[in-house]
């Protein structure tokens, strides 16, 4: 752990939060996973991880803090990157949950996942980047699947890159908030009023989505999979 602290001390504090974000959610979902494995539901463990390009066949070796400080190291992105690559997650989630295949950002699918946002967001908001061959290599993947996991994001997204201001500004009060929360008294904060709720994302939330009403519960499994926040 001090490790990988000491390989984001360099890297926009953007990075270290979203990080932290996202390995509650992985913890989460694993383990979601593995006690629907280890009972007496096994087909429903397995409808949980449908067919996807974006899940390994094996776990990564590498953490999600060392694999963002990877990419933050290599990819030589703006910050701003890293907060539009969440809004493109989270689009993703919602319109799996409207119809795609539920995917879980789980500890086989969160690599792929990430260095594809990234590599989107970097293409739509930064006037100067590397190409695929480039960052297939900072994610250890080959070029030809960067491509293929590219096109496949791009469909699952529906194509909707443009991040207004608006919405850029609610998902970095989410990810200021989950800065003061790790910065202070590391108690995760109580879920969100109706109001806030209706308000805009939450950092309590199933998929911080920019245009949904109000929180959406869901009583199976597979939709609780689908949250980018802890």
């Amino acid at each position: 752990m001090a490790e990988e602290e000491e390989q984001l001390a360099d890297t926009p504090r953007v990075v270290g939060v979203l990080s932290a974000l996202l390995e509650r959610v992985v913890e989460r979902n694993d383990a979601a996973a593995d006690e629907l494995t280890a009972g007496d539901a096994p087909a429903s463990a397995a409808s949980l991880a449908p067919a996807s390009a974006f899940r390994a066949t094996a776990r990564p070796d590498i953490s999600v803090r060392s694999y963002m400080a990877r990419i933050a190291r290599f990819a030589g992105c703006s910050p701003a990157c890293y907060v539009v690559a969440y809004v493109y997650l989270d689009r993703l989630l919602r319109r799996g949950r409207r119809g795609r295949a539920a995917l879980a950002v789980d500890s086989y699918s969160v690599h792929r996942l990430l260095i594809t946002a990234v590599l989107a967001a970097v293409k739509f908001m930064d006037d100067v980047c590397y190409n695929n061959a480039y960052f297939a290599r900072v994610g250890g993947i080959s070029l030809a699947e960067m491509n293929y996991l590219e096109v496949d994001f791009l469909f699952a997204v529906g194509f909707d890159l443009n991040v207004s201001p608006e919405t850029f500004g609610h998902y970095c009060a989410v990810l200021q908030a989950e800065m003061l929360w790790l910065e202070l008294d590391k108690t995760p904060p109580p879920p969100p009023t109706p109001a806030a709720a209706a308000a805009g994302p939450r950092l309590h939330s199933c998929c911080l989505s920019e245009d949904d009403g109000a929180t959406t519960t869901s009583s199976n499994s597979g939709s609780s999979q689908q949250q980018l926040a802890a």
